[in-house]
Parts: C-alpha cells; structure tokens; sequence
C-alpha cells in the first residue's frame, strides 16, 4: 500500500488523474471503475481537462459504477448514474454506452446484482477502481459489519449514512432510500489496482484504521491492506491520525521515477 500525503487537496486531484491517464497511456481500452460522492470529483476535473487538452482519451475505455440506490426512478437526478454521467462522463470522450451502473430499479435485484458481476468478467475485470472511504471505514456502500468477501448485493444503509446523504435530498432525510445494490468488498478487490482519495479531518480515523489499523469488517475499507497495488492519496487532515506519516512522505518523496502508480 502507498501513502501519499500532499499540504494542497488539489494536488491530490492531480496525481488521482496522472494514475488514470498512466493507465489508459499503457491500456487504451483499459476498464475503469468509477465511484460517486465528492471526494473523487477532483480527479475527474483534471482527467477532463486533459481530455480537453487532447493528451488522454476515453475512447476505447470502458466503466463500471460501484453502487446504485434501490427505487429511484431511471433518470432521478440523484442516482449514482446521472451523477456520474454530470461529473464525469460528460465532460470526456468515454461512450455513454460504454458506461455500466448496477441496475437499482430491478424488478429481480438478486439476478441483476449476478448479471453485474458476470458484465465485469465478461469485460476482463476492473483495470483501475477509484475509491473512496466513508467516516466510519466503509468503502462504496459496503457499510461496518459487511462480509470482507462479499459480492455485488443489495445492502441496507445505515441510518447515518441517510443522514449524510440527505443533503443531495434537498435536506430530506426521508426521501433518501433505505437500500442500495453495491460492489461486494470481495469484488472491489479484484481491480488490478486500487486508487483511494480522502480529505479532511472528518476521514481521518477512517485513514488510521485503513492503513495502519487491524484487517475487520468494523472497517470494511481494512481489506484493502491485503491488496497488492493499493494507491491512497490523502491531504494532511486526511492524514493527521496516521502513526507513520513521516515514513509515508520520504518514500514518496524518494519514489524511484520508472516506478510510477
């Protein structure tokens, strides 16, 4: 696992996206896959603007969304593909119809959560996931106590994790659904390679518990030291409860150049 710390958020933005651009430099049609929420946001502004700028393209690549809430209606503008497709993919060259999202309005959830799993082997498996963490550890919608080898499913949120969410709700707690169909632990770590971005105070035991904390599922995003290509690009509020930070910063800092993300 790799820790970057970096003073500036935005730059950790900036190495998010030179990870992402590296990836499609040596896959053009690499798969990615995409998480939601605010936290990954700047690596998707830089990625667009190299887009913009004509140094990247998405063309050949593909996508798969970690998770889906369960009863919104298609085309909602909170579920997680009208706001991938606000933050990211329109802003980019990756066809839309390339784009791949857990489907949340299922009539058979259980079918659609395998039919999700059978897409990503079917595409050859995720190159690059992008990842977030949640203040109580977890990782997509994979809340505290889920199974560290759980596969795509459907999952009940947690009651803070309704009251976070309701502010893209027009502060209505009640009008954020109960249930989402999520990315299992056990499926997000079989991308190839890992990229988590965190900031601010608020992730900071979050981070501990992470990187330096027992593997548990009190901790879902725990698992993640057992991942062998694990990037974790945090600002120094991410990283004030880390033990070890000084050790993160030389070694970055005397990161050989061939090595890259």
């Amino acid at each position: 696992m790799e820790v970057v710390i970096q003073d500036d958020a935005g730059e950790l933005g900036r190495l998010g996206a030179k990870a992402v651009i590296d990836t499609l430099a040596n896959t053009p049609d690499a798969v990615l896959g995409l998480a939601t929420g605010s936290s990954p946001v700047s690596i998707y502004d830089a990625v667009a603007a190299a887009v913009a700028a004509g140094s990247v393209s998405l063309a050949r690549s593909s996508a798969f969304t970690l998770d889906e809430y369960v009863g919104l209606p298609p085309g909602h503008p909170q579920s997680y593909r009208s706001v991938i497709l606000r933050d990211f993919v329109d802003k980019v060259d990756l066809d839309p119809g390339r784009l791949h999202t857990p489907d949340g309005a299922a009539a058979d959830i259980p079918a659609a959560c395998a039919a999700y799993e059978g897409q990503i082997a079917d595409a050859g498996g995720i190159d690059l996931q992008i990842l977030g963490i949640g203040a109580d550890g977890h990782v997509a919608f994979n809340e505290p106590g889920s199974s560290l080898a759980s596969r795509t499913r459907i999952k009940t949120l947690t009651q803070q994790t309704r009251v976070d969410n309701a502010r893209f709700f027009d502060g209505d707690v009640d009008a954020v659904p109960s249930h989402c169909v999520t990315q299992g632990v056990g499926t997000i770590m079989q991308a190839r390679h890992l990229l988590l971005i965190a900031s601010g105070r608020h992730k900071a035991q979050a981070v501990h518990q992470l990187v330096e904390g027992p593997i548990t599922a009190m901790w879902p995003a725990s698992v993640l030291q057992l991942h062998p290509h694990v990037t974790v690009l945090v600002d120094r509020a991410a990283a004030s409860r880390l033990q070890l930070t000084d050790y993160y910063r030389d070694a970055f800092a005397n990161k050989p150049d061939w090595q890259g993300f």
